[in-house]
C-alpha cells in the first residue's frame, strides 16, 4: 500500500526485517521436522491409508464418541448438583461437595479407571434392596463393570468435579439483583435456581464446558487400560498383531484431530447461540426475541 503524506510529511513504512527472518526460520525448522517424519523410509504411508477406514478403527471411533457423550452428560448433571451443594446454606452439603471435588480432582484419572474396572475385588456382587429386608436385586459385578461401563463411569464422575467448579463460577457471576428480585416474587430457592439463575449462568458455562468435552474426546485414549474397545484400544490391538505401531498411532491421531475439529465447530456454533456474546432482545409487544449476536444489536 502506498504511503500517503500527512501535513506534507511522507510516512515511511517499517520494514520489520526481524519478523520476516523469525518467521522464515520457524518455517524452515517446521519443514525440516515434517520432512523427517513424512519422508521417513521406515514409515509405510500405504498402511496408514489402508487402516484409516478399517472396520475396527471405525467401530472404535463410534465407541469413543459414545463414551465421551455419556460421560459428559453424567458429569454435567452431577456437576450442577455439586455446584448447588457448594453454594447451599447447609454446611453438611457444602462439606460433602467439597470432599467429592477434592477427591476426584486430587487423584489421577488412570487410577480411577482401574479402580472401577476392578471393583469386583471389593464387591463381588452389586445389591440393590430394601433396607433391613431381603427384597431386592443382585448383579455380578464383573458382568456390570465392563470396560465400557468402567470408562463411562470413571470419566463421568471425574468430569463432574471439574464441571462443578465451572457451574459454581457461572452461578456466582449472575447479578445478585436477579436473585433478590426472584425472592421478592416469592420464588422458592429451587425455582429461583431453575428459572432465574441457571439460564443466565448458561452463557458463562458453555465455553468451558465445550472445552471439557473436547478434552474428554482425547482423554478417552486412557480407556485402553480397561479394554473399553474405543479408538485407542482397537488401534493398539491391531498394531500388537502386525507390529505397525507408528502407522496405527498416526491413524488414531488423525481421527482424534477430526473429532476435535468437529467438536470445536459445534462448540463455536453453540457459543454463538447461547454464549456470552449474545443478548436477549424484547420486542415492543413484550415477547422475547431469539438470541442474536451482540454485534447485530443497534441503538
Amino acid at each position: 500500500m502506498r504511503s500517503e503524506p500527512i501535513s506534507g510529511v511522507p510516512v515511511a513504512r517499517s520494514s520489520h526485517w526481524g519478523r520476516w527472518l523469525a518467521g522464515g526460520g520457524a518455517l524452515l525448522v517446521f519443514g525440516w521436522l515434517a520432512t523427517l517424519v513424512v519422508a521417513n523410509p521406515r514409515l509405510d504411508w500405504s498402511q496408514v491409508g489402508h487402516y484409516l477406514f478399517d472396520q475396527e478403527i471405525l467401530s472404535g471411533i463410534a465407541v469413543t464418541v459414545e463414551i465421551s457423550v455419556l460421560a459428559t452428560v453424567i458429569g454435567l448433571g452431577l456437576g450442577v448438583l455439586l455446584a448447588v451443594m457448594r453454594l447451599a446454606h447447609s454446611p453438611v452439603l457444602r462439606w460433602l461437595a467439597t470432599l467429592y471435588i477434592g477427591f476426584f480432582r486430587g487423584t489421577p484419572l488412570l487410577v480411577q479407571l482401574i479402580f472401577w474396572y476392578n471393583l469386583a475385588f471389593l464387591f463381588p456382587s452389586l445389591v440393590l434392596k430394601v433396607p433391613f429386608t431381603d427384597i431386592g436385586l443382585r448383579w455380578d459385578t464383573n458382568q456390570v463393570m465392563t470396560g465400557f461401563t468402567s470408562a463411562m463411569l470413571g470419566l463421568g464422575l471425574n468430569l463432574a468435579a471439574y464441571f462443578a467448579e465451572t457451574v459454581r463460577a457461572g452461578i456466582q457471576a449472575v447479578d445478585r439483583g436477579q436473585t433478590e428480585a426472584a425472592y421478592a416474587l416469592g420464588m422458592t430457592p429451587a425455582k429461583r435456581m431453575r428459572i432465574i439463575v441457571l439460564p443466565q449462568a448458561l452463557r458463562i458455562i458453555i465455553p468451558p464446558t465445550g472445552n471439557e468435552f473436547i478434552s474428554m474426546l482425547k482423554t478417552t485414549s486412557l480407556v485402553y487400560v480397561v479394554a473399553g474397545h474405543d479408538l485407542m484400544t482397537n488401534a493398539s490391538q491391531i498394531y500388537k498383531a502386525n507390529n505397525l505401531i507408528m502407522e496405527l498411532l498416526i491413524v488414531a491421531s488423525l481421527w482424534y484431530m477430526v473429532m476435535t475439529a468437529v467438536a470445536t465447530f459445534l462448540q463455536s456454533r453453540l457459543e454463538q447461540r447461547f454464549g456470552s456474546d449474545a443478548v436477549r432482545l424484547v420486542r415492543p409487544g413484550g415477547l422475547a426475541a431469539r438470541i442474536l449476536p451482540r454485534r447485530t444489536v443497534t441503538a
